[in-house]
């Protein structure tokens, strides 16, 4: 049976472990060390650690990259899988595996190389992205496609539902082209660089809502850093995150806020969306409706980004 070394971190690794236990033996599990969670700060293992360790699996945690090399350079096993691990793989730690690095990559490369493809593919308003297989090289995600399959981006999808459905697919994907590769039967094909688009980490300072937006894209922003960072706005002085929002009919002029019914709605460039769900700073997630009675459904106005 082939030996497999997997590395991953978060939920979106976890279908890509599992399905890749059903057709080979995992040797080893290398995830990010834990870290400190929420306002206690305890530190916490991540959702990889914690399935592995439950399906009886040995975990590594090395951390820093000469740590790693050595935990990696410690392992035998004939091929490494790699899906969202957190850290790029220097060239001599890819030389060390007889069939190097397979990466499970949540879009349709070369579009969207980088840490965030999902989120950046709806925010760019794509109607359509995937998952990849491909040959890991010492490049952002240039390495050469082993297998990639397309799916819809549907009109509801935020960035949690479509990186859950994709994690999926991907391993679906992963187990159906292993064999074939390994085998010799499936070459990887180099990617067509010159169609290939950045796909950097999410910042919380892109996140932000105000007048200048265009309500199309406000509403791909509010799925698409959902549910990280977050998108939000400042109405009045107070910040307000923003997780759900529908388009609405009702006429408000760019960066107000105004209730209809008591429902709150903010006007952007070329039409208004209703705030369906929020967090004001220092609460709960809560819906719209009752963050306006609140605030006794007062009118207000976005300020600008200063």
């Amino acid at each position: 049976m082939t030996r497999a070394l997997f590395m991953g971190t978060p939920a979106a690794a976890v279908p890509a472990l599992s399905a890749l236990a059903g057709v080979a033996e995992v040797v080893a599990v290398i995830t990010q060390p834990d870290a400190a969670k929420g306002r206690t700060g305890h530190k916490l293992g991540s959702p990889v650690k914690e399935a592995a360790g439950e399906w009886g699996m040995t975990v590594l945690q090395p951390d820093s990259a000469a740590a790693l090399h050595e935990a990696v350079a410690a392992t035998t096993f004939d091929i490494g899988v790699v899906v969202a691990y957190g850290r790029v793989l220097r060239p001599e730690l890819l030389a060390i595996s007889p069939f190097g690095f397979l990466n499970v990559h949540f879009s349709l490369l070369p579009r969207w190389r980088g840490a965030a493809p999902v989120e950046r593919s709806i925010i760019a308003g794509d109607e359509t992205t995937g998952a990849t297989v491909m040959h890991l090289d010492e490049g952002l995600d240039t390495g050469p496609v082993i297998a990639g399959r397309e799916v819809d981006i549907r009109s509801d999808d935020t960035g949690g539902s479509l990186t859950a459905r994709l994690a999926h697919i991907g391993a679906d994907l992963l187990i159906d082209s292993l064999d074939d590769y390994m085998s010799g039967r499936r070459v990887p094909a180099p990617q067509m660089s010159g169609l290939a688009t950045l796909a950097p980490r999410l910042t919380t300072a892109e996140a932000r809502l105000h007048a200048a937006v265009p309500v199309n894209r406000a509403e791909r922003m509010i799925r698409g850093f959902n549910p990280r960072p977050g998108a939000w706005m400042v109405i009045d002085g107070d910040r307000l995150k923003v997780f759900a929002a529908e388009t609405s009919s009702a006429l408000v002029g760019p960066g107000a806020l105004e209730f209809r019914e008591d429902r709150p709605i903010v006007g952007f460039q070329g039409g208004s969306l209703e705030l369906v769900s929020v967090q004001p700073a220092g609460h709960k997630l809560m819906t719209g409706v009752a963050w306006g009675n609140g605030r006794r459904h007062a009118p207000g106005s976005l300020e600008p980004p200063s």
